[in-house]
């Protein structure tokens, strides 16, 4: 008999954490999906003129996280504070910021740290609403 396993976004829980801004918790209200994507090359090869590989073994897990919530969510409005607060403070705290997702029904949780976002979220208008991206910058991803 094949094995089922079970996957929902419901079950997915996101945690912004910055020492001096506070806590946002988000688990599914507003959230439309987030893309983690590793941003080193973890392996290069470098190729002489006879052919033979030379391969480099690359440190880093720095990379990007875009969340994408609906413009009129809770999560919107307070990820927008969070950048206006990181923008008048002092940049010793601009990337202090981090991120778990974790999903109840997956065995793998995702810690980032050294966290800042890369700009402010774009914004549309037009008759129905939208989702705006927040692409986050970050240091350190660990994914278990």
């Amino acid at each position: 008999m094949a094995k089922t396993t079970t996957y929902s976004f419901t079950d997915t829980t996101v945690t912004f954490s910055h020492p001096a801004w506070g806590n946002l918790v988000a688990n599914g209200s507003g959230l439309g999906n987030i893309a983690i994507t590793m941003t080193t090359d973890r392996t290069a090869h470098d190729v002489s003129a006879d052919g033979s590989v030379m391969v480099s073994k690359i440190a880093g897990r720095n990379g990007t996280i875009a969340v994408n919530v609906q413009q009129t969510s809770l999560v919107a409005k307070r990820l927008t504070a969070l950048f206006n607060y990181l923008v008048a403070a002092p940049a010793e705290q601009w990337a202090q910021l981090s991120i778990t997702i974790n999903n109840s029904l997956a065995p793998d949780a995702i810690t980032a740290t050294g966290v800042a976002p890369q700009k402010q979220a774009d914004k549309q208008f037009q008759a129905a609403g939208q989702q705006v991206t927040w692409n986050l910058m970050a240091a350190d991803i660990q994914q278990d």
